[in-house]
């Protein structure tokens, strides 16, 4: 693979492309382990020029160049639990666009997400976690509090449902970062990245499209 190939940019639906065929071949046992050589790693020695930014939990079980079958310098990964915002995740997810030149933005929640399930239990109970873990909660409430509005008893039932809480917590996510971001907003704007709000299912391997802002050829 020449220089020219590493950092020829990728447009967003070519960038999805790459992870959604990445993830394929995960899901189907047949990881193909692109750029991880010695060569690979030369190559990336004075620049790195990553297609995709990944924003996702921190959970041991959802390592994202493993599930979308990506090498070094393929992805740009940020990781908090429960991937949480702030300003530092933004600023990172910033300098992955406008500095590395990443045309995807991609956010990846999963089940059996304890920050999020944390979320769910404080707001059916009003018990709240000890220490820090307090602060993780206290920015995925946000997420989720709008499914415990209207019928107490449809609130409870949607609290205890995996898939809701998920969904909702990366499509509140996705649409945060687009509106929190200026620069990402401005990318989007003229086509030169995507958001997508994936969710990842922790026994089948397989991360499914949940939103998207921009065009990268396929819709939820």
């Amino acid at each position: 693979m020449s220089t020219n190939e590493i950092t020829a940019p990728l447009s967003p639906r070519e960038a999805w492309t790459r992870l959604r065929e990445g993830n394929d071949r995960f899901v189907a046992d047949a990881p193909a382990h692109p750029s991880q050589n010695a060569d690979r790693r030369r190559e990336l020695q004075a620049a790195q020029h990553p297609h995709t930014v990944i924003f996702g939990c921190s959970d041991s079980r959802v390592a994202a160049e493993i599930i979308f079958d990506q090498g070094l310098g393929d992805v740009f990964v940020v990781r908090t639990a429960g991937h949480v915002v702030d300003t530092t995740v933004v600023g990172s997810i910033e300098y992955g666009v406008e500095v590395l030149g990443a045309s995807l933005v991609v956010v990846l929640g999963h089940d059996s997400c304890g920050a999020v399930a944390a979320a769910a239990h404080t707001l059916a109970t009003g018990e709240q976690p000890p220490g820090f873990v307090r602060a993780v909660v206290d920015r995925v409430i946000p997420s989720i509090a709008s499914i415990t509005s209207g019928d107490p008893a449809q609130a409870m039932t949607a609290l205890s449902d995996q898939n809701v809480l998920r969904r909702e917590h990366v499509k509140h996510t996705v649409d945060m970062l687009h509106g929190y971001s200026a620069a990402l907003a401005d990318a989007v704007k003229e086509g030169r990245c995507a958001v997508v709000g994936l969710e990842y299912d922790l026994a089948e391997g397989s991360a499914r499209m949940v939103n998207v802002i921009g065009e990268v050829g396929e819709q939820p």
